[in-house]
């Protein structure tokens, strides 16, 4: 009889890589491959006596297995489940069913769109006699729940400690995973709110080593100075001897290389210094650590939503708008005293730019090609859930075709894209959030936006995007389909196409033109 079984994690603490027999554990994951990875490195931890079986709604269980050499392996059954509220709801039914599990470890791969069907309360209640169907098995279970709805998924779960045994997730962050554990029960005790940074290898996930560093409990001595960009004070002087104003952001980097928690200031006034700007930020966060705090004034309206995200990204603390005042800019930089960046900062910072540039498309696309960059987006972790951009569907006015509203839309943003179907005009406005819409359309359509279209529907959440787009892919496959069919149902002998067409086409009449003197007057 198995006690516990292994994540399969190396490197991370036992009580945090074991799970308990009886047991319900659930780990929500950003992207599918990193979901895989970890389902791979699970089956591997497991010694050739333990009794496991895996579940896929999605893909196939055997090609996710092909790869890998384990002696769990050979004796594992494997088992896909539809993606559809029965399905889930008739899941422990089945298994009694098919396989009367007893002492055996159970692992759920699937996307958390499968609980987008269900209420809290019926997402409650399912957990709820998942968790007692598995006391009486003497089972354990693990779900892999990945992509978009995992944080609305993380949400849900957060307050229902009761009945699962574990909680967790896994956040990409370019380069490494963070992972975020809510809280793990193992025989032994119980650990919460904890946080480790994983790397990926061939083998799977590999837990960072801790360093031991004086940085933490060392007294900082520059805590409270302040470097700053001379322009950010308006033509004030300093304001104390703790201050030092500098002519440029040059000069202002070099000196915060030799600071370690001093408070920097970078002022901003058009939108071509922000790269410039994301590789001294970043430089000096991985160089000098958490302990800084990097401000950005912005002096002039110069910075989009995609712009703060990525300065943010590179390790920035706080960016000011150009709106407030030099008071209220003063009170902000009192807010962050003490505080310590938490945030993971990517080495790579080309990659971190590239991820957080919008898509390099605008305009018009075919609605394969529109659903193929709206996904891409979507699949995009660096970018927040449910803020990646809005789809907006507006249905012409009678008289008017969805072809002919393409002339009134001008979409001037890379990231922009819109296609047809439906007899509508699709738009996917990147980056772009809900109540900046109107603001948006003013600016696409030259006529009043309620004047060319009847009615529109709007969808801005990740989950509702992918449904819509899935939605759109398989109308274009019916009708692809039916096309098909119709060729195959013509027939197919060329001469009896040709007889056919011939009694079809109408026969050309000779007419004679008589002149007046072969005819006579006209």
């Amino acid at each position: 009889m198995a006690n516990s079984f292994l994540l399969g994690i190396r490197q991370i603490w036992e009580e945090l890589s074991v799970m308990q027999s009886p047991g319900f554990y659930w780990v929500n994951i950003d992207r599918q491959t990193d979901a895989n990875l970890l389902c791979q490195q699970i089956v591997a931890a497991q010694t050739e006596e333990s009794l496991l079986a895996l579940i896929c709604s999605h893909d196939n269980p055997s090609t996710l297995l092909s790869d890998l050499h384990s002696p769990a392996v050979k004796k594992i059954p494997l088992f896909t489940l539809p993606e559809n509220k029965a399905a889930l709801l008739c899941l422990h039914d089945d298994l009694m069913r098919t396989l009367n599990p007893k002492n055996r470890l159970l692992i759920l791969l699937a996307p958390a769109e499968l609980w987008q069907t269900c209420t809290s309360d019926e997402l409650r209640t399912w957990s709820y006699s998942i968790a007692k169907w598995l006391r009486q098995r003497q089972c354990t279970m693990v779900i892999l729940s990945y992509g978009s709805g995992v944080n609305k998924l993380r949400g849900e779960l957060s307050g229902e400690h009761r009945i699962f045994n574990g909680l967790s997730s896994l956040h990409w962050q370019q380069d490494c995973a963070q992972y975020l554990i809510n809280w793990w029960s193992t025989p032994r005790c119980i650990n919460a709110n904890q946080l480790v940074t994983l790397y990926p290898t061939p083998e799977g996930w590999l837990a960072e080593e801790e360093e031991i560093s004086s940085l933490h409990t060392q007294v900082v001595s520059d805590a409270g100075r302040y470097l700053a960009e001379r322009c950010i004070l308006e033509g004030a002087p300093p304001l104390s001897v703790n201050w030092k104003l500098f002519e440029n952001s040059v000069q202002l980097t070099q000196h915060g290389m030799q600071a370690m928690a001093a408070t920097l200031i970078f002022a901003l006034y058009q939108s071509d210094q922000i790269n410039t700007l994301a590789h001294q930020i970043h430089n000096l966060r991985r160089q000098r650590g958490n302990g800084l705090k990097i401000v950005v004034r912005e002096m002039s309206a110069s910075l989009r939503y995609s712009d703060e995200r990525l300065l943010l990204a590179c390790g920035a603390s706080l960016i000011v708008p150009h709106a407030a005042p030099l008071s209220s800019f003063l009170t902000m930089l009192e807010g962050i005293q003490g505080l310590r960046l938490s945030r993971h900062i990517p080495v790579n910072i080309d990659a971190l730019i590239a991820g957080l540039q919008p898509l390099p498309v605008k305009g018009y696309l075919p609605l394969e090609d529109f659903s193929k960059a709206v996904v891409s987006l979507m699949e995009n972790t660096l970018l927040p859930e449910d803020g990646k951009g809005v789809m907006v569907a507006l249905r012409p006015v009678p008289g008017l075709s969805a072809r002919q509203s393409m002339t009134l839309c001008h979409q001037r943003r890379f990231g922009d894209v819109m296609t047809v179907a439906q007899n509508r005009l699709f738009l996917f406005l990147s980056t772009c959030r809900i109540n900046d819409l109107d603001t948006a359309l003013k600016f696409i359509f030259r006529l009043p936006v309620r004047e060319a279209f009847s009615n529109w529907v709007v969808w801005y959440e990740d989950v509702d995007i992918r449904s819509e787009i899935k939605r759109l892919a398989h109308n274009m496959e019916l009708a692809q389909s039916t096309v098909k069919r119709d060729l195959k149902a013509m027939p197919k002998n060329p001469t009896i196409i040709e007889e056919t067409e011939a009694e079809q086409r109408r026969q050309p009449i000779p007419f004679t033109l008589l002149s007046r003197e072969q005819g006579g007057a006209v």
